[in-house]
């Protein structure tokens, strides 16, 4: 039987997690056209700037994710990783090529303070809030949740791209920044109020880090084959993801040449963000493996699709099968990972979880992509200034990727007949 999921505790997870996913979307694509159109049009330095942070995002996920299993409080570390989280995002607008000798020495510091937005925003979501919705949740019903959190990152887009593209179009940065920043502080400020309080029954192992390291043992491995192959799946989806992503904004604007994308990204996203929802609550009933199969089929052909089409219209279909096949997939997986997630190490595991669903796809994904990139020798020139053009190829690769993950959905799918 399903376990009902309070009002209280589904507006603490949407309030928290959409708020989040504000700032993940400004660090995932707008501060890479932040970089690219006022400090360094390099796509090189958007690679560095999204590899450096899945390291840093990981690295604090970690630590953080220990010291809220041995603490076991994931509420102040959400609360108030989100108001710091909120006054890094807001720095951004002060940073420009003015205030600096360099442009090389502006785009630096730009890739050094989203390392520390980096830092608060995994304290916060990926460490405290992810463990707090495991936490809070069971087997019956972390479908219809993941389904849920999954879709606020298309929303998310879907509100910044609505309303709050212009100012960037106008190159009103500061202002932009400043917004999300002070939506980020309200959330930690109301979340002290509105969250309820950690479970009691929380068990604080008095040696995390021991503890963490033999889930990474060999017999750990045999004896969770299912767990391990869930990490590996999470690996495939969002390195795919990632390949395109950083560049999807550049490659609508100069190779499509669609300046006025918003209709056809909030078409997109508000398509897929209910499609998500929709196969959430399908996946707790019919099952998370065959769903995610059927998404990630749907992802593929949309990358094809992408990779193939050069109209408006062709173009806004390709890519909502893209999204609302990825979100799917992404959050049918994930919520696998969340049955099999140790009880006693729920914090601490969200690091191993950040390894294969961030740190290495945000490595190898945005490297692939920008090879592609490079290799096309796509360029224009603005201004005396020679830019790279990202080409359908980034698709290609993408969508390349999901055909091993095909596979391990499969092998997963029979090691569930065998439980």
């Amino acid at each position: 039987m399903q376990r009902k999921i309070s009002s209280r505790l589904w507006i603490s997870f949407i309030l928290i997690g959409l708020s989040g996913q504000l700032a993940w979307s400004i660090e995932n694509m707008y501060l890479n056209v932040f970089l690219y159109n006022t400090i360094i049009p390099d796509t090189s330095y958007i690679a560095l700037m999204v590899s450096l942070s899945a390291i840093t995002a990981t690295l604090t996920t970690f630590l953080m994710g220990i010291v809220s299993d041995k603490i076991g409080k994931r509420k102040a570390l959400i609360s108030f990783g989100y108001i710091l989280w909120g006054l890094s995002t807001a720095a951004f607008g002060i940073v420009s090529n003015s205030v600096f000798k360099t442009a090389v020495h502006a785009a630096s510091a730009v890739v050094a303070l989203d390392c520390l937005m980096t830092f608060f925003g995994s304290t916060a979501n990926d460490a405290a809030f992810n463990a707090y919705v495991t936490d809070q949740s069971d087997e019956t019903n972390r479908g219809k949740i993941e389904g849920v959190l999954s879709s606020l990152s298309l929303i998310s887009m879907l509100i910044i791209f609505g309303l709050f593209d212009g100012l960037t179009q106008r190159g009103e940065w500061k202002k932009f920044f400043a917004i999300f920043g002070l939506i980020n502080i309200f959330t930690g400020l109301i979340s002290l109020f509105l969250l309820k309080e950690d479970k009691k029954a929380i068990k604080k192992e008095n040696d995390v880090l021991k503890s963490l390291i033999s889930l990474l043992s060999i017999n750990e491995i045999k004896a969770n084959k299912i767990r391990y192959l869930d990490l590996i799946n999470l690996l495939f989806i969002s390195t795919s993801f990632q390949v395109f992503l950083p560049y999807l904004i550049i490659y609508i604007q100069e190779y499509l040449h669609f300046y006025d994308y918003a209709l056809m990204l909030d078409t997109v996203l508000t398509g897929a963000s209910i499609i998500s929802i929709v196969v959430g609550r399908i996946a707790d009933k019919k099952g998370k493996s065959i769903t995610a199969l059927y998404s990630i089929t749907a992802m593929f052909i949309g990358l094809v699709l992408m990779f193939i089409f050069r109209l408006y219209i062709s173009c806004t279909i390709a890519a909502l099968l893209v999204m609302a096949g990825y979100l799917s997939a992404f959050s049918t997986i994930n919520a696998n990972l969340r049955d099999t997630t140790p009880n006693n190490l729920t914090g601490a595991f969200q690091g191993i979880r950040m390894i294969f669903s961030v740190a290495l796809p945000m490595i190898i994904g945005p490297m692939i992509g920008n090879n592609v990139i490079k290799n096309s020798g796509r360029t224009y020139t603005e201004l005396g200034v020679i830019k790279d053009v990202p080409t359908p190829m980034i698709f290609l690769s993408a969508a390349l990727i999901l055909i091993p993950l095909s596979v391990l959905i499969i092998i997963r799918l029979k090691e569930e007949k065998k439980c």
